[in-house]
């Protein structure tokens, strides 16, 4: 007993300073303090804490991020989401890093610059305030490079110099094809248009380093299931399947992004268990002689790595179409319970180029100088992507 009293005397002694400090999100909140008048707005983070922590905040590039690191700081189980004006960024992770540290990552609509950055401490309370002001492209001056910036580590070429078994793949998924021409309008096919463009995309990709395999090259059919398990003995890192569908006139127009929802069909993993054979479904792991029961919960577990993955790759994707000034839907990003975006064991995502059905979209899928630019914003979001990737391996290695 006389242990646990000096045991217990021990902690009560201890200075406040030996709690970290925790996020109080409910007074936190990214907000928009001016217009925008045609580009970004002026946005402030502000971070509430119970105590004043050090701190750092700075930019990086490729998108353009703010980057603050707080030392001896607990994020607790708040949800970066649940932040107030999350929607005003295109993406926003946080969590633990490293020696103490926590970080919170917010990718910005557009090249900013740190106008103020400070903290006031209370008696319980601190806020940190970061004001950010949009600049032209030419002006912004992040640090020289977003995987060195985020790991610490010296400039890095455009992609990881990965080994012959690890490099980077993409499976490009042009739509339908063969006897199944998609959507059709004013004479033109949806199969040949994401054709087009997925060929000029596998170009650029390719002068960027990056492994491009097809499920089509040419006008041909491939079942739904035969270009997923494609990606997967291609050992893909990332699916993107191209599409220009229709809909009656004047009720979709831009580009948009799908990604899996798991809610929304709960037969997916039933059907999916039908439609291939059981060592197809996840790379590696061999379900054979497994039920339903065990078969949908791997599934469900490889997904819980993989989803959140998509929904990254959708960010990058809108926040490079919004950069290049590229007409998106009023909902760029959405849910679906597409075929294509099943797999649970590959990052994946439907790319809605646009509508054929609408007369500007379709004059754009068309247009060289349109497809040009929407080559550069789909190849620049899938090797910063793959950077983010190659960070995020790392700091998970450590």
């Amino acid at each position: 007993m006389r242990w646990l009293a000096l045991i217990l005397s021990l902690l009560l002694a201890l200075p406040a300073w030996a709690d970290p400090a925790r996020l109080d999100l409910g007074g936190s909140a990214l907000v928009a303090t001016g217009r925008g008048w045609g580009g970004p707005r002026p946005l402030e983070l502000r971070l509430s804490l119970t105590k004043a922590v050090p701190y750092r905040a700075y930019l990086v590039g490729d998108p353009a991020r703010l980057v603050i690191d707080l030392q001896d700081a607990d994020l607790g189980m708040a949800r970066p989401q649940d932040l107030f004006g999350a929607n005003l960024a295109s993406a926003i992770r946080w969590g633990p890093w490293r020696d103490g540290w926590s970080r919170i990552v917010v990718e910005l609509p557009g090249p900013y610059r740190i106008d103020t950055a400070g903290q006031q401490a209370r008696a319980a309370l601190s806020q940190i305030t970061v004001a950010l002001a949009p600049v032209a492209e030419e002006d912004f001056a992040p640090r020289p490079s977003a995987v060195a910036a985020l790991r610490d580590v010296p400039e890095p070429a455009d992609l990881p110099d990965p080994g012959p078994d690890d490099r980077f793949t993409v499976m490009l998924d042009p739509g339908h094809g063969g006897f199944d021409p998609g959507a059709l309008a004013e004479g033109e096919s949806e199969a040949n248009l994401v054709l087009v463009f997925s060929l000029e995309l596998r170009a650029a990709l390719q002068a960027r380093g990056v492994d491009v395999q097809m499920t089509r090259q040419d006008d041909s059919f491939v079942a739904l299931e035969q270009r997923m398990t494609a990606a997967r003995k291609a050992r893909a890192d990332l699916f993107i399947s191209l599409h220009a569908d229709a809909l009656p006139q004047g009720q979709a127009a831009g580009a948009t992004v799908y990604v899996w929802n798991p809610a929304a069909d709960s037969r997916a993993d039933e059907q999916l268990v039908t439609r291939h054979g059981r060592d197809d479904l996840l790379a590696g792991i061999d379900l054979t002689g497994h039920d339903d029961a065990l078969t949908g919960v791997l599934m469900d577990f490889a997904r819980t790595d993989t989803q959140p993955r998509s929904r990254s790759f959708a960010s990058w994707l809108v926040s490079r179409m919004s950069l290049m000034g590229i007409g998106m839907h009023g909902r760029p990003v959405q849910g679906a319970t597409y075929s294509v975006l099943k797999s649970p064991d590959i990052p994946s995502v439907l790319l809605e180029l646009g509508f054929i059905s609408d007369h500007d979209d379709r004059a754009n899928l068309l247009n060289p100088e349109w497809r040009g630019r929407m080559v550069q914003v789909v190849a620049e979001a899938i090797t910063g992507w793959a950077r983010d990737e190659a960070a995020r391996a790392a700091m998970l290695r450590r």
